[in-house]
């Protein structure tokens, strides 16, 4: 097969670099041939360092590659504690290489970039700094929910960065320890594509798989993300389990969205009711709200109307479920964009939280809470890119950024939380 060429390189190529800041998507950019040479977005390295990168990826404005030997380290560099989180290994974790302190500093700058290059904030005006989560005890042993791919042959494992190949481990270091003491990794699969490992803060433990054929894995570097599309069915484990969060015990399907650091759920609420402060008798919106966790601690506060929009019939159904004891609370089934076009979901309204995938909310959907008027915006973003440019739509709508906090609910990788208050200028 002919390799991909580029002007004078090819993949495979390894070229000496010195790394600059580090950008969205868990690498750092340098550029061969000085300040205007040609851009090089590099994984495994750090800022300032000189390493000699090897080419992955050859695209018409950008190249991308792998720092596979380090000249001039930073101070920030560790040894990873993973044996598979190297150039080739596995992909889930970009920043097992730096120090815990650097992982909130690199994290920091990439939120600070996004805001400034695609919401259109001055550097200055909204300061940025990620926050380990309260009583957080370390780096590893937190990840509550992992997907394992199964490659043709039926084992088990992770993907490579950006690609479909399926790497055996024999633990994620990243996972919570109930599901590293599970044998899922210690056999073949040969009747699944896919496995998903679920321990809940209540203690359960459940494994669930997707039958052969029925979808493969998408490329992805995120551990709970990997395998895409089919079914789930459950192989052991009950049927629902149980999280603790925002003082009440929570029953959702383990194939259910809920936050995958066990703090994370708590945390955000705190920080959601802490900006918006809700007052007796004020109504609000818990859009994209799955099972209702903003929703409960909204109606717990305000006594008055709370109104779920969920598009998944699994989130809506925990959601009437969890929430069945709020005479105030109304479940709407439906994607957040069509229940606001279709009126469904209707103001007035003072208060709302949105909390959407990883896509962001979109223009549509926000200029129509603009358009509702609450009193303030609590959106609550796993992307720092969807999240600006949502934010510049609140901008163009006649809206400004009250307030921001940035959590690190995924240490060792790229992706970090935000909270973004917003209130009408």
């Amino acid at each position: 097969m002919t390799p991909a060429i580029v002007d004078d390189l090819v993949e495979g190529d390894r070229v000496e670099v010195t790394v600059g800041a580090p950008a969205h998507g868990g690498h750092c950019v340098a550029r061969l041939g000085g300040p205007h040479g040609r851009v090089i977005f590099v994984r495994h390295a750090l800022p300032g360092e000189r390493v000699t990168a090897e080419i992955t990826e050859l695209h018409r404005g950008y190249l991308r590659a792998d720092a596979v030997e380090i000249h001039e380290p930073s101070p920030d560099r560790v040894a990873p504690p993973c044996p598979y989180a190297h150039p080739g290994g596995c992909g889930g974790c970009d920043l097992q290489h730096a120090s815990g302190d650097a992982q909130l500093r690199w994290k920091a700058a990439v939120v600070r970039e996004q805001l400034v290059r695609l919401a259109g904030l001055d550097p200055d005006e909204i300061p940025v700094r990620v926050e380990p989560l309260p009583g957080d005890q370390g780096l590893l042993g937190w990840r509550s929910r992992v997907r394992y791919a199964v490659d043709a042959a039926g084992r088990p494992g992770l993907l490579r960065h950006r690609s479909h190949q399926v790497v055996p481990v024999d633990r994620c270091r990243i996972a919570h320890p109930a599901i590293q003491d599970l044998d899922v990794l210690a056999h073949d699969w040969p009747n699944v594509d896919a496995l998903q490992t679920v321990a809940s803060t209540g203690g359960d433990v459940a494994v669930l798989g997707r039958p052969s054929g029925s979808a493969g894995p998408a490329p992805g570097d995120d551990p709970g993300e990997a395998p895409d599309g089919g079914p789930l069915i459950r192989l052991t484990g009950p049927a629902e389990v149980t999280e603790e969060a925002a003082g009440r015990s929570w029953r959702i399907p383990p194939q259910g969205f809920w936050q995958v650091h066990p703090r994370a759920a708590d945390t955000l609420v705190t920080a959601v009711l802490e900006m918006l402060r809700p007052a007796a008798g004020e109504t609000s919106w818990d859009l994209y709200g799955g099972a209702g966790l903003f929703a409960a601690a909204l109606a717990d506060r305000t006594g008055a109307r709370v109104t779920v929009v969920e598009s998944a019939p699994a989130g809506a159904a925990a959601a009437r479920v969890n929430l069945a004891d709020l005479d105030n609370a109304d479940i709407v089934e439906a994607r957040v964009d069509v229940a606001l076009a279709r009126r469904r979901v209707t103001g007035p309204v003072d208060l709302v939280v949105l909390d959407p995938p990883r896509a962001g909310a979109g223009a549509r959907v926000v200029r129509a809470i603009a358009a509702a008027r609450p009193r303030a915006v609590a959106y609550v973003a796993c992307d720092p890119a969807a999240l600006a440019r949502d934010l510049k739509t609140f901008r163009e709508a006649g809206w400004r950024l009250e307030s921001l906090r940035a959590f690190d609910c995924f240490p060792m990788t790229q992706h970090v939380e935000c909270v973004a208050h917003l209130v009408p200028a």
